[in-house]
């Protein structure tokens, strides 16, 4: 497992560059690396943005197939509306509001677990396509 810390928007870019790396060895073409390290950077943003800290676990799995696995965890406020957040154009600070749709369509699976006040852990996984 792959861990970086994320503290300061430069770490943003270490866990890109991490989940690329990891990808490019679990066996995905570069279209599907730059879609993984595009949601691992966008995930790794909001942590710094809402959160001011976490951390992105990174890791390759064979289950249910072949693929990677990265954990966003961070104790920062929650997020309040979970189904909210999921839509296109939501958004607290003003963005575009595509973040987290974005990550959806780009994964083969998203799961958020949040609690407001005690921080919010977010799962990702793509798997590849043989």
């Amino acid at each position: 497992m792959t861990i970086v810390e994320i503290k300061e928007e430069s770490d943003i870019v270490r866990a890109r560059a991490a989940a690329k790396e990891v990808a490019a060895v679990v066996g995905f073409g570069l279209v599907d690396q730059t879609r993984i390290s595009t949601a691992v950077s966008e995930l790794a943003r909001n942590i710094f943005m809402y959160a001011g800290e976490g951390e992105v676990r990174i890791e390759e799995i064979n289950v249910p197939q072949r693929g990677i696995r990265v954990y966003f965890l961070d104790q920062g406020p929650g997020i309040q509306d979970v189904d909210l957040a999921l839509m296109d154009g939501w958004s607290t600070s003003n963005s575009m509001g595509k973040g987290l749709p974005g990550v959806k369509r780009l994964m083969d699976r998203l799961e958020i677990q949040t609690e407001l006040g005690s921080g919010t852990t977010v799962v990702i996984e793509k798997w590849v396509r043989d």
